[in-house]
């Protein structure tokens, strides 16, 4: 399989039904902190990322053109430079290594455009797929934090870490 092309750009509100459908995913309907259970809901979604944070739709070039699969974001930018990272990817697009190639183009402009030096994000302990998307795109484990909950994996990618390309696949 080849390399997967994918291009991040600003969503839009002819986007909502796309978010609409992701979120009715039973992985993420139950680790989402925004509900969204109807378009009313998506549209809200997507624009509460505004003045939020940097959230871009994922899409690739599909049989009828563009699609969007999925979502990549930084947010909770400080005065330290740095941000968290935060990703999804509808079910009928996982696998391909979509989140993982957008999860690196994302971290190379928030690096380049808005000069952060350190991107952190967190997953489930019990979620494989998405410590494989971090490890992909250059994030590299930084520990794992208790919780009576969930437990979460930390991952670190610092701007001066090597290319994403030195890092091998899990």
């Amino acid at each position: 399989m080849g390399a997967v092309h994918v291009r991040l750009r600003e969503w839009r509100a002819d986007d909502a039904p796309v978010v609409l459908r992701a979120f009715r995913a039973p992985d993420l309907r139950t680790q989402a902190s925004w509900p969204v259970v109807t378009l009313k809901d998506a549209s809200g979604w997507i624009a509460a990322w505004r003045g939020v944070g940097h959230a871009f739709a994922i899409t690739i070039e599909g049989p009828e053109g563009e699609q969007v699969v999925g979502n990549v974001a930084v947010s909770r930018l400080d005065d330290h430079d740095s941000g968290w990272v935060s990703y999804w990817v509808v079910p009928e697009a996982r696998g391909r290594g979509i989140a993982a190639a957008a999860t690196g183009e994302l971290a190379r402009w928030a690096f380049g455009e808005l000069g952060l030096c350190r991107l952190e994000l967190e997953h489930h302990v019990d979620n494989p797929a998405s410590c494989r998307v971090a490890a992909k795109a250059g994030f590299r484990p930084e520990g794992v934090q208790r919780g009576e909950r969930q437990e979460v994996e930390r991952h670190v990618r610092l701007a001066t870490d090597p290319p994403i390309a030195a890092f091998p696949a899990p």
